[in-house]
């Protein structure tokens, strides 16, 4: 008897666990859920944490990393230019749940959409005229973000989501420069509170850390140019903050009492920055060009030394006697 009860306990322990694994799994969102989270991140201020690209890219999040990033994000920033950077300011204007994603777009998306009343239009002899027209020129500034899930977006509620979009938007933060310190190593961020520069500092983190420069200069100087930054006048302190591209190179500070400091020393890494501004930047799909539809470009230089580029004449002639005819 004992022996046949056996796999009757067997099978209610196992039934018990898959019970119990059931319970365990986040249940889908339901339709409740959505509206409210639509309605709660909808027009929603907040600031950026990260860089995004303009374009039809936008990021992917998926268990707090975000692709493209490193150097491939700063690729396409070189190409497209930023659509937003670390402290700016964004308004959610569109939140799209669907199968395992949830699709944020800010500041307008990456696409530039007609407004209501742009589509209505009015009936004439001479045929319809739109009441306000859309511009056409103007260009999409925003981006978006896609928020990945296991298999289905689980059942949450605004903050449980706020926290998982913590890596791109910071919807806590009270001014600019508190989020974009949120963003920076503690070396820099306590550099920028103390409003003191360091020599490898980007030019934004100089902008938060002493402000917009009252007087600028552009010199060259042994085959190198450079932008110089100056903060200060007589009699207080001032600050000479060099930038060779877009990093300082060297920052020299003049005392009250006449002394003069100069740090040339790279005291920052900014690794990503470094080294995507020295990968040769590759042309999108469609760049503008010159050349005729099925033209090729000729080489400039090839291998036996002619710059095919210019046009060649006809080889000279030579009479009998081996003497060439004038050209």
């Amino acid at each position: 008897m004992p022996f046949r009860r056996f796999p009757l306990v067997v099978i209610l322990l196992l039934g018990s666990a898959l019970a119990f694994a059931d319970n365990t799994q986040p249940s889908h969102m339901t339709k409740q859920t959505r509206q409210e989270i639509i309605r709660v991140f909808n027009a929603e201020l907040c600031y950026v944490r990260t860089n995004f690209p303009m374009g039809k890219t936008g990021l992917k999040l998926r268990n707090g990393v975000l692709t493209p990033s490193g150097d491939d994000l700063q690729r396409l920033i070189a190409l497209w230019g930023p659509a937003a950077k670390p402290g700016d300011q964004a308004r959610i204007t569109d939140v799209e749940i669907k199968g395992d994603f949830i699709h944020f777009e800010f500041n307008g998306g990456p696409i530039k959409k007609q407004k209501w009343y742009q589509r209505i239009e009015i009936q004439g002899a001479g045929g319809s005229t739109p009441v306000a027209p859309s511009d056409s020129n103007a260009n999409a500034r925003g981006s978006f973000v896609d928020v990945y899930f296991d298999k289905y977006v689980p059942d949450m509620t605004g903050p449980e989501l706020k926290k998982v979009l913590r890596p791109v938007f910071d919807f806590d933060a009270k001014t600019p420069l508190e989020a974009y310190l949120e963003t920076v190593p503690p070396k820099i961020k306590e550099a920028i509170k103390n409003h003191h520069v360091l020599v490898g500092m980007n030019r934004e983190m100089v902008m938060y850390a002493k402000g917009r420069p009252p007087k600028k200069l552009r010199e060259h100087a042994d085959e190198v140019d450079y932008e110089e930054w100056i903060y200060g006048d007589p009699p207080q302190d001032v600050d000479f903050v060099r930038f060779v591209g877009e990093e300082v190179a060297r920052v020299e500070t003049m005392k009250v009492g006449g002394q003069k400091e100069i740090r040339t020393e790279r005291e920052v890494d900014l690794p990503t920055t470094a080294a995507a501004s020295n990968k040769p930047q590759e042309r999108p799909v469609n760049a503008p060009t010159l050349r005729r539809p099925g033209e090729d470009m000729p080489d400039a230089r090839p291998a036996g030394g002619i710059d095919s580029t210019r046009p060649i004449g006809p080889p000279p002639s030579t009479d009998p006697g081996g003497n060439k005819s004038p050209n």
